[in-house]
């Protein structure tokens, strides 16, 4: 029992002390608690994916996108919902609310259980897409530790907690997959062969961080379209992650690793025609896609992140579309990798920042574009096409913004642009990063949740390496 007086002293001490410190105690485990592991649920079988290169077999029997009755030749832009422009917005509640600490309003939040599956052919469609985008993934992170040596990888400054990185970022597309392919049932695309138009470690880095821009910004372009919010719900936390694999490739290639405010999304014919090319072949059951393939846009200046000054550069590039960079003709007093001026270095690093921007406001960027009408995509069972009239402008897509430079100097189909000065706000330059140019016959205003509708005016389509 404790005495009064006791108590007492007790009390008056902490007034004396009204911040005293508790005694340190280092509590060590005795006991070491162990429980069966709960069941999880298996993942989709893989194999890898055995041959590589571009398709060379016989030509295909099924061509063209999938398509039904077409209602329309396209969707016209309308006003605004007048309901959207009726909510006070002011602070205050103006719905009963459904349950305590819960305000009226959202999608989904009735109670009902949730139904993780597609529900319409739109959410089927870009499903599939963002399936075909896992299973490149898969495949192309996988072949590029197979097949450049430990050596190679060394000398482009990726040491083995990279490659086990790059490893771990495979496994995550086995995951993403496997979700993807659960919510679309047994008709879900599965894996095919590919090509990749890459000679070297840092050809293979610049390629996979264009490559997984376009997989993340096809999907932001999407999601919130979606019928089933479910659905919707998984991708947004699959998407989250590729957002973190785009970011690391840039940061494996030596370039800033956000130098953006908000991430540009892309419609999903968009994402489709740039991925589509590095699709050789697909088994002959295949579930086809809806959305069209436009012509590639090359663009001859491409700056190259390989260089000290990488916007000083003519025709380095591996492809069109992705427009990868090319880094056979780069000299060794011109590569960014071995200088030894930190201000002008691109080694691999959590951040660079290089004193020679790769692009900037006022750059001409020389353009040059294909006619529709050339096969693409898996079995060269797609056709490229285009809707739109005579080229006048180069939209440069990229964040919130879509900002047109008129073409100049147009000669057949090549011309050039002058890179705009726009931002978003004060303070974040619009065309910075890994964005997008696409050929328009129009300078038609969208904004980032109706970009779709400028398709019916795109010419050809490109990757751009602004930053």
């Amino acid at each position: 029992m404790i005495s009064s007086a006791a108590t007492v002293s007790a009390s008056i001490l902490a007034l004396v002390v009204p911040h005293a410190l508790a005694v340190p105690f280092v509590s060590e485990a005795t006991t070491t608690i162990t429980s069966d592991a709960s069941t999880t649920a298996s993942v989709l079988p893989i194999t890898n994916v055995t041959s590589h290169g571009r398709f060379t077999g016989p030509p295909a029997t099924t061509t063209g996108a999938l398509s039904t009755r077409v209602t329309a030749s396209s969707i016209a832009a309308g006003p605004a919902e007048n309901y959207k422009l009726q909510y006070p917005a002011d602070g205050k509640l103006h719905q009963p609310q459904p349950a305590p600490y819960t305000p009226g309003g959202g999608l989904g939040t009735n109670g009902s259980e949730p139904v993780y599956r597609v529900i319409s052919d739109f959410d089927y469609e870009s499903v599939a897409l963002a399936l075909y985008q896992e299973w490149i993934e898969l495949d192309l992170f996988r072949w590029g530790l197979a097949t450049f040596s430990v050596d190679e990888f060394e000398d482009a400054g990726l040491h083995a907690e990279d490659r086990y990185l790059l490893e771990f970022m495979a496994e995550q597309e086995v995951g993403h997959a496997t979700a993807l392919t659960n919510m679309l049932g047994a008709r879900a695309p599965v894996q095919c062969t590919y090509n990749y138009p890459v000679a070297n470690v840092r050809e293979y880095i610049d390629f996979s961080q264009k490559l997984t821009r376009w997989g993340e910004s096809g999907v932001y372009g999407f999601l919130n379209h979606l019928d089933s919010r479910e659905t919707a719900q998984i991708l947004l936390q699959s998407i989250s992650t590729e957002a973190r694999q785009q970011m690391i490739f840039r940061q494996f290639g030596g370039l800033f690793p956000m130098p953006v405010w908000f991430e540009v999304g892309i419609p999903q014919s968009w994402a489709w025609t740039l991925l589509a090319p590095y699709i050789s072949s697909c088994p002959a059951n295949q579930t086809r896609l809806v959305w069209q393939n436009f012509p590639p846009l090359r663009i001859l200046n491409q700056p190259n992140p390989n260089r000290i000054n990488g916007s000083d550069v003519w025709n380095e590039t591996t492809s069109a579309y992705a427009n990868a960079l090319n880094n056979t003709g780069v000299r060794a007093v011109e590569d960014c990798l071995y200088t030894a001026d930190g201000s002008q270095d691109c080694a691999p690093a959590i951040t660079q920042n290089r004193s020679h921007p790769l692009s900037y406001p006022g750059r001409q960027v020389f353009l040059k574009w294909d006619s529709p009408g050339f096969r693409t995509g898996p079995n060269n069972s797609y056709v490229t096409s285009t809707s739109a009239g005579t080229p006048r402008f180069a939209a440069f897509v990229s964040q919130l913004n879509v900002t047109y430079s008129p073409l100049r100097n147009i000669v057949g189909n090549t011309a050039y642009a002058v890179q705009p000065n726009s931002s978003t706000y004060e303070g974040d330059p619009a065309i910075n990063g890994t964005i997008f140019i696409a050929i328009t016959d129009d300078d038609l205003y969208v904004t980032p949740f109706n970009l779709s509708l400028i398709n019916p005016h795109v010419n050809a389509l490109a990757i751009y390496q602004a930053g």
